[in-house]
């Protein structure tokens, strides 16, 4: 007989799992600009935030389950630009290509999560009661720009004129059984950081940038229904191991500046 008729079938344990509450935002005030090195300028974005309480039922069976965060970087447009003379390039190679649609923002160390603190908790089975739990992560840029282009020589004069920024990430709470591999995706967030900031190398230093926009970012996102995590979300390399630094001259062929530091590419 069907499991319907009979009455005697139990839905998969990672269904039972329940988001009791969930937030997300990102911090209501602008980017601020530090000018107090005379070698880079560097700017700090508020912070992205994404908390969430879970509910996990018992754990019947000798199990371990993880519930936490796990986040990818859809789009990376990183500009700094020197007038005349070109512009340098924070690049994702894979994502800039369109051979990925997405690249791990995991910290490197814990993959295929967003870090290994805050941002997950561990069931250890069997439990005999229900587990209540809080998973939160938060993330921002602290760059550093310097005021001559990156290939100058020490001590050259400030060139530096606009920051231009536009980052796209998808945020995902998920569960995942340790020893299966059966994950559930049990939330899904789009947020985004947009920034430009102009500068005027001849100005003083500490009255040379301007924040032009935005003032205060767009709410994150969150999804009707959930998106799959593409594998090349997964595994490495992450954001931060991928990117490379270019220079790209108004008249003449582009230099890398900073190689990868993860030279692996994702297998289709």
């Amino acid at each position: 007989m069907g499991c319907v008729q009979s009455g005697t079938c139990k839905p998969p344990f990672s269904d039972t799992i329940t988001v009791l509450e969930l937030n997300a935002s990102i911090d209501p005030n602008p980017t601020t600009v530090d000018e107090s090195s005379d070698v880079v300028l560097r700017y700090r974005t508020p912070y992205f935030r994404a908390s969430a309480q879970v509910l996990v039922p018992p754990v019947l069976k000798k199990e371990i389950w993880t519930i936490g965060w796990i986040q990818a970087c859809n789009q990376m447009d990183f500009y700094n630009h020197y007038g005349n003379e070109g512009l340098s390039s924070w690049e994702l190679p894979e994502l800039r290509s369109g051979r990925v649609c997405a690249l791990s923002d995991s910290d490197g160390v814990s993959y295929p999560w967003y870090g290994s603190t805050s941002e997950i908790y561990t069931v250890v089975g069997p439990t005999r009661r229900d587990t209540r739990l809080t998973v939160a992560m938060n993330d921002n840029f602290h760059p550093s720009v310097t005021w001559s282009v990156p290939i100058a020589t020490a001590g050259s004069a400030p060139q530096l004129t606009g920051i231009r920024r536009h980052q796209r990430f998808t945020t995902w709470l998920v569960a995942r059984n340790e020893a299966s591999g059966e994950t559930r995706l049990l939330r899904t967030l789009r947020w985004r950081m947009r920034l430009r900031i102009d500068v005027d190398p001849r100005g003083h230093r500490g009255q040379r940038a301007h924040l032009l926009e935005p003032h205060l970012q767009e709410p994150p996102q969150l999804m009707p229904t959930n998106e799959p995590i593409p594998p090349s979300a997964l595994l490495p390399p992450n954001a931060n191991d991928a990117q490379t630094l270019m220079w790209r001259p108004s008249n003449a062929a582009p230099v890398m500046v900073i190689p990868p530091r993860y030279t692996h590419t994702h297998v289709p």
